[in-house]
């Protein structure tokens, strides 16, 4: 019977299945085409689509204005059918001076106020579009941004706006999707574009020097933010909770002897008669004791509470009650959640910024090639145009010898190799074209035209030409648009961090080749003359080795990279601290490591600081430099330092200043030798370049930075081992074949390691069967890069090598004298 009422199949499907699929469609509905702003016009769709429609029906500053409801009727009709208070709210949002730091909407009308009283009705109110909205839809006729179907497919819709300031920043958003929400506060303008200029003209600066231009968050309603630590964790991680006070001052009443808090400020947000009453409510019931009058006298000039007190109270008390109970001091949760190529991630202060430029730099490369499209074809109209003025009479007689006009189309084209558009501009030419001053004023369009295009290819052509229009075009809006500071920030004292609890002393942090750490004070290790007996190290476990050694202060990070291409840091206090003889701490009960995730390198830095960079490695010879401010994060389960290719594992990380050599080694007995300038900045979850062109079956086994002394450690699997002069690596270009470092055989097996290395280290070889033999890199002969070495380690057909290490600590630690503990490092 079913299928005869269908006409079709009924199909059994299992609800589990069904709900999970509907659900997951609706939560990515929700979250991109709803709730999510775009991070770079800093929009969801329904004000995108209000302005777009803003811009369609001409409402722009210098017209009239219009009733909202012909805005909402049209928003709904063309683009957003999704009911039309829904859009009506979202308007009067985007036009309340305390909701939006710089609204984008000029209304016209009741839009409602701080109190909470509502807007009034859509057809009472008016509205156009906000001055500073113009920038956000300019050139949005010249192709600068995609469009896409609307939901009837019946009209085109931009996918973003051209968006001329970092709106995100600016206004801000609020949102809740599925299973996630956005809140992001406003900003001051200037300070924006101030940081956007300075981080186009320096790629590297850090997030502390972008805090130099962005103070913090700047609510369209003031008041004052307490404390650094919620704006620096907010910039830095996504994240963060900040907390605002009310602007208040205490008066003295001259008549009484009484004294009153005035509150011209309240925090964003906050809606002020709920505030008053609940003050009210208070007072009442007998929680706060010595007010005795509350009363609102704000009006169009700005905002006045006045809170009158008895005599004999402490006016400071009773302040600090009412911040405590009342939305006086409110707390402002930051999430930095925004849609990047249609993907929700949480960004920092520096992401915001760096996916703006990209935007802009997109915007203005997309606007040149549709101005250089649009005079190249002038031009080659006034080209064609010019041809027949230089020979008019010919042409003439062309077209009248002609039977109709297509005819005389055809036979210009053939007659002086014209194109169809030219020789349709010619038969369309009226005669007065053919006095000399229209000569002249042609000859002239078309020099004009040819400056033009000449600019613009120059504009496609560097990069540099690009960012100087963006930044020209952003100082223009600062100059028209950008305004003080409402909101300022000051020192919360009430908080202290648990760091600065803790002493600056220095340290030494050792971690041992199976993966134990610990930490000592660095006067453990007492100064002693060369040759003197020493003092007993740390107890390690059976055939363990320190395999890093640094001294440092407790105050310093310790950052881990492990195999899996992510990288964990501890400050040096959170490591336990050990006795001289103790083992230390397995490392996987200080970090979230995952299976079979191995630690290759460690480092300890005071800061992230903007000078240096991280160069990474890996074993299908993947390289990658970032800068080092790019792993600044507090994350418990590790950062990606890099992104790997399936199958791929990181091999090893340095830290470098960008002006040093690298040095690449494959199992094969190769090497290439490149200016680490070869390669590029790229940002910390990038995938990196090639480094060295692999062999099938080859992998890279080490990299290292060659400085200007040392010589080049290689062994092989089956225990061969040669020193090698520096300089016989010649310096080529990265991506090459390199050449050869051993000279490989059936005797010697493959390489498995390079270390850069002085005569007076030690060298620690490790077999797979776990022995371990350590011996002194002097007793290794020096040879040519394309020699087989000598027998540094005897293996047999069950043992082979599989890792070197030099060796930085032995049992019996000696700091000579003259020796500076600050030189110990990796």
């Amino acid at each position: 019977m079913a299928d005869e009422l269908t006409g079709g199949k009924v199909l059994p499907i299992e609800i589990a299945e069904e709900m999970r699929k509907s659900f997951i469609d609706y939560s990515m509905s929700v979250i991109v085409s709803r709730a999510l702003p775009d991070v770079r016009d800093g929009l969801k769709p329904v004000h995108r689509r209000i302005l777009y429609t803003l811009h369609e029906l001409g409402l722009t500053p210098n017209k009239p204005y219009s009733k909202s409801a012909r805005l909402v009727g049209d928003c709904m009709g063309k683009f957003h059918p999704h009911g039309d208070s829904s859009i009506y709210d979202a308007v009067v949002r985007l036009a309340q001076d305390f909701a939006s730091r710089y609204p984008l909407v000029d209304g016209h009308g009741n839009f409602g106020s701080i109190d909470g009283d509502s807007a009034a009705a859509m057809r009472y109110t008016e509205l156009r579009m906000a001055k500073l909205a113009t920038y956000m839809l300019a050139d949005i006729d010249k192709d600068t941004v995609d469009f896409d179907l609307n939901y009837d497919e019946k009209q085109e819709e931009p996918t973003v706006l051209p968006s001329k300031f970092p709106n995100l920043l600016v206004n801000g958003s609020s949102g809740i999707a599925v299973g996630m929400a956005t809140n992001i506060p406003p900003h001051n303008l200037s300070e924006v574009i101030e940081a956007t200029i300075a981080l186009m003209t320096n790629p590297e600066l850090s997030i502390d020097e972008l805090m130099n231009y962005v103070k913090g968050p700047d609510f369209p309603t003031g008041g004052t933010i307490m404390g650094h630590e919620g704006i620096i964790s907010a910039y830095k991680t996504g994240r963060g909770s900040i907390k605002i006070r009310s602007k208040t001052q205490i008066e003295p009443m001259e008549k009484s002897g009484k004294n009153r808090i005035i509150v011209t400020e309240i925090p964003f947000m906050v809606n002020k008669a709920r505030m008053i009453e609940k003050i009210a409510d208070l007072v009442r019931d007998k929680k706060l004791d010595g007010i005795t009058d509350l009363r609102d006298e704000s009006d169009r000039s700005g905002m006045r509470i006045v809170i009158e007190l008895r005599r004999d109270v402490n006016p400071k008390i009773i302040l600090n009650q009412l911040y405590k109970h009342t939305q006086l001091e409110d707390t402002f949760g930051v999430n930095m959640l925004a849609l990047v190529n249609g993907q929700p991630r949480t960004l920092t202060l520096k992401d915001m910024i760096h996916y703006f430029i990209e935007h802009q730099k997109d915007v203005i490369v997309r606007r040149t090639k549709f101005e250089l499209n649009k005079a190249e074809a002038e031009a080659h109209i006034i080209e064609g145009l010019r041809i027949a003025l230089d020979h008019i009479d010919e042409v003439i007689e062309t077209i009248r010898s002609s039977k109709d006009e297509s005819t005389a189309r055809e036979n210009l084209i053939s007659r002086f190799g014209l194109s169809e558009k030219q020789a349709q501009a010619i038969v369309d030419m009226r005669l007065k074209r053919l006095t000399g001053l229209e000569r002249e004023k042609l000859e002239n369009q078309y020099q004009e035209l040819m400056n033009t295009i000449a600019y613009l290819k120059s504009v496609l052509a560097s990069e540099a030409m690009v960012i100087g229009i963006v930044k020209t075009e952003l100082e223009e809006i600062n100059r028209k648009f950008g305004d003080a500071r409402r909101t300022m920030v000051t020192i919360d004292v009430s908080r202290m961090d648990v760091e600065d609890l803790i002493a600056v002393e220095d340290v030494v942090v050792t971690v041992t080749h199976y993966g134990y750490i610990k930490r000592l004070p660095l006067n453990t290790y007492k100064s002693q003359n060369r040759g003197g007996k020493g003092v007993h190290g740390m107890a390690t476990k059976e055939q363990d080795f320190v395999e890093h050694l640094f001294t440092t202060t407790t105050h310093h990070y310790i950052l881990f990279f492990t195999s899996q291409g992510k990288v964990y840091r501890l400050k040096a206090y959170e490591i336990p601290e050990a006795s001289r003889t103790g083992k230390g701490t397995a490392v996987i009960n200080l970090l979230n490591l995952g299976e079979h995730e191995m630690i290759t390198a460690v480092m300890a830095i005071k800061d992230y600081s903007p000078d240096f960079f991280l160069i990474t490695a890996t074993k299908r010879g993947i390289m990658k430099k970032t800068a080092l401010q790019e792993y600044d994060s507090s994350r418990k389960d590790g950062l990606i330092a890099l992104t790997l290719d399936e199958g791929d594992e990181l091999i090893g990380v340095k830290l470098t200043q960008g002006l040093d050599d690298i040095l690449l080694a494959t199992k094969h007995g190769i090497a290439i030798r490149f200016p680490e300038s070869d390669v590029r900045y790229m940002g910390r979850t990038a995938r990196g370049v090639k480094g060295i062109k692999l062999e099938e079956n080859d992998v890279v086994v080490g990299m290292d930075v060659i400085g200007n002394e040392g010589e080049l450690l290689t062994m092989s699997e089956n225990g061969f081992a040669k020193r090698t002069d520096l300089k016989e690596f010649r310096v080529q270009g990265r991506g090459g074949r390199g050449v050869i470092v051993m000279k490989l055989n059936a005797k010697t097996g493959t390489l498995v390691g390079i270390k850069v290395v002085q005569v007076e280290d030690e060298l620690m070889v490790i077999t797979n069967n776990g022995i371990m033999l350590r011996i002194p890199v002097s007793s290794i002969s020096n040879q040519g890069r394309s020699a087989q070495g000598v027998l540094a380690m005897r293996t047999n057909d069950n043992s082979s090598v599989v890792a070197i290490a030099k060796v930085l600590m032995s049992d019996e630690e000696i700091i000579g004298e003259g020796d500076n503990p600050e030189n110990l490092e990796e």
